[in-house]
């Protein structure tokens, strides 16, 4: 699966935030538990709807939007 398949913007959605797609889930909560110090098995205990590679996906956008450079295509 492609990174741009796990990130949806939707108006409808967290009032247009980047989430996982499929759930509710805001990229910004993703990076916060990270910068909390939890660990990736910590993060996928408490939001068991994620995987390994949405946590992936948030991050690569994360790093997309601060760069300000394209969303490649990489799969995960």
């Amino acid at each position: 699966m492609k990174v741009f398949d796990r990130i949806e913007i939707n108006p409808r959605v967290c009032n247009g935030k980047p989430v996982i797609k499929g759930t509710r889930i805001p990229i910004s909560v993703i990076l916060e538990l990270i910068a909390e110090d939890k660990s990736w098995q910590e993060i996928l205990d408490g939001y068991p709807e994620l995987t390994k590679g949405d946590i992936y996906a948030a991050l690569h956008y994360a790093k997309v939007s601060l760069d300000h450079s394209e969303l490649e295509e990489i799969n995960v």
